[in-house]
Order: structure tokens, then sequence, then C-alpha cells
């Protein structure tokens, strides 16, 4: 049985590096790690990386579309929603914090909105990745800001946890076990 794990962010060089961009970076530091490749599949409107049962994405649909992508991945690989797990940033939450869950609304993340919309459905596991908020900056440019030097040091620290959870998930240990773990 396949799984889906998601990482949400914007395709190109303008976005990398990102507060938005959290998703990718944990795909991507994921990938490197265990000496994988991702390979653009424009049919499913993202990069892809088949590594065993477990399918990595970075959809590039822009983050308000990527529910366009992960529809796709699921559709074509017969993905029980179960077995999906997104990774996304929340301004709710402090810098570096990650919150489990299984279920819930968008939270006014868009990304998470167009993925509740195109699978119909709430319940899905997901890993936040807090990255605070600025009460001097509108949160669409602190988004799309980088991270500090202070917070680059912390960020290497929270994308090795994620990927010790996208192993927990794809080494098929319970979610509600994950949370526990590490919530």
């Amino acid at each position: 049985m396949k799984k889906l794990v998601v990482g949400l962010g914007n395709p190109g060089r303008k976005y990398k590096g990102s507060k938005h961009n959290i998703g990718f970076m944990a795909i991507d530091h994921y990938v490197k790690n265990n000496k994988l490749k991702l390979k653009k599949k424009t049919t499913m409107n993202g990069e892809i990386c088949e590594y065993e049962d477990l399918i990595l994405l970075k959809p590039l649909t822009f983050m308000n579309h990527s529910g366009i992508s992960v529809r796709k991945v699921v559709d074509y690989y017969k993905i029980d929603i179960n077995d999906v797990l997104v990774i996304y940033d929340d301004a709710d939450l402090p810098f570096s914090k990650l919150r489990l869950r299984y279920q819930g609304g968008s939270g006014g993340h868009n990304g998470i909105k167009s993925i509740i919309d195109y699978l119909n459905a709430k319940e899905f596991n997901r890993v936040r990745f807090g990255i605070d908020k600025s009460n001097r900056v509108d949160m669409k440019d602190y988004v799309l800001s980088s991270f500090s030097k202070t917070e680059k040091k912390t960020l290497s620290d929270g994308l090795i946890t994620i990927g010790l959870i996208i192993d927990d998930f794809k080494n098929n240990i319970s979610f509600n076990d994950i949370m526990t773990k590490y919530n």
C-alpha cells in the first residue's frame, strides 16, 4: 500500500528558502539524506520521488492550487486519504514548534484549503511547522520572507525531526503514535 508525503511550497528561485516553503525544504532534506531523486512529472503538476511504498511530492502548482497536484497523485497511485501526510508552515505556532494533527480546517492556509477542496476531505495527516508571525510586516510579505541566520540554525533541527516523522509514517507506525511521540 502506497503512502504519500506532500511538502507544500511555491516553485521557482524567487521563493526558495522562504518561510512559506518549509514543506519543500522538508522534502528536499529527506530526499538528500536518503540519496534519492525528485523527478518532474508534468502530468501530475509536481516533482515526485518514489521510494519503496512512499511517494514524495512537491506540487508545482503554486501554494493556492496545491490540491490539483495532490488529487492527481492520490488518484494515480490509488492512495487512501489516511495514507496522506502534508507538511506545511503555520504562522500561528511559535518558530520551529511542530504540531501534528489528523484533521481540521485550513486555519487560513491556502495550500491546505486547496487540498481540502480537491480531496473533499479534512481528515488527512498533517505536520505543521511554526514560522511565528510579525506584527510589523503584512502576512503575505512575511510568509514569503527568508529565514534569519538564527532561525536557519533551528530550522535544520526541525528538518531532521520531520525526516524522522516521515520515516515513522513510511514504516507504518500509526499516526496516533507518531503524534504522541512528536507533539
